[in-house]
């Protein structure tokens, strides 16, 4: 099991993105390290975000190991940005009004508030690294083949397409406006506008994940569940087919699902849960 934490500090800040939007932002830091601190930014997935489930138990674990870590919500993930809705999709307009192109924005603009805030911390802007779940494993993938300053990219249970839907279901998304999707853990049914669909075709270049990681020329750890329903493993072998395999890792663990194992609210750790922290760490500190 990793340790208590009691040595990490967690900060939190709202800074705004290009369209004057707020992003919720954490960073944690072991208050202990004296040398510069490498940086991970995480991105959460579709339905998710920065405190579901195990990833502030994920990003604190990495943060004692002395690596700065940062989480925030995408600005239109559909949670709230107060302290009593911040875990809970009250926005449900933003997120309908969501697109991929926005969250890359977003992700941009959390790398330039580190690097106007450097003085700030002790961080290594030269060692930018990049971990994201799910979708956000494809958020990650292509900003780390665009940023220059991304040295290490890592995925959970990612993504390898983001065009998902059928022709019908593309005919029935034109016609409405919109589409639906039950979140079953909330019970919500939750919206995506057309124009989540008209980013995606419009940008279908700038959006192709496997293309984006055939680019990416730096250290990457794919890992992924024998037994995610979410997001088939076979995208995880995907993905590394498709990626500079010299410098690429994948792990397949068995018997785990799309978020190996944790749940929302968080229940505690696991033995799988513990042994890819492990690898992740290992990793960004070799």
């Amino acid at each position: 099991m990793m340790g208590d934490h009691e040595k990490v500090l967690a900060v939190s800040f709202k800074p705004y993105n290009r369209h004057g939007d707020i992003l919720n932002t954490d960073v944690r830091f072991n208050t202990e390290t004296k040398a510069k601190n490498p940086v991970l930014i995480f991105c959460h997935g579709l339905k998710g975000f920065k405190d579901w489930g195990c990833f502030p138990y994920i990003l604190e674990s990495i943060a004692e190991e002395d690596i700065f870590t940062v989480s925030f919500n995408f600005s239109y993930n559909g949670t709230g940005l107060t302290g009593g809705d911040e875990q809970e999709f009250t926005r449900l307009d933003l997120f309908a009004k969501n697109t991929l192109s926005r969250e890359l924005d977003d992700l941009e603009d959390i790398i330039h508030f580190l690097i106007e805030n450097a003085n700030v911390f002790n961080y290594d802007l030269n060692r930018i690294y990049l971990m994201g779940h799910s979708r956000g494993g494809g958020i990650a993938i292509i900003k780390t083949s665009q940023n220059p300053k991304i040295k290490k990219l890592i995925t959970l249970a990612s993504v390898a397409i983001f065009d998902r839907y059928t022709d019908r279901l593309k005919k029935e998304w034109k016609e409405k406006g919109y589409i639906e999707t039950l979140n079953t853990r909330t019970n919500q049914m939750m919206r995506f506008n057309y124009s989540y669909l008209q980013d995606l075709e419009k940008n279908s270049e700038k959006l192709d994940v496997l293309k984006a990681i055939s680019k990416v020329q730096v250290p990457t750890l794919l890992v992924h569940g024998e037994n995610d329903l979410s997001v088939d493993c076979t995208e995880a072998q995907t993905l590394y087919d498709f990626s500079n395999k010299k410098n690429t890792r994948l792990e397949i663990y068995k018997n785990t699902n799309h978020t190996f194992g944790a749940e929302h609210p968080f229940k505690g750790t696991s033995t799988i849960l513990e042994n890819v922290l492990k690898s992740i760490i290992d990793f960004l500190k070799s």
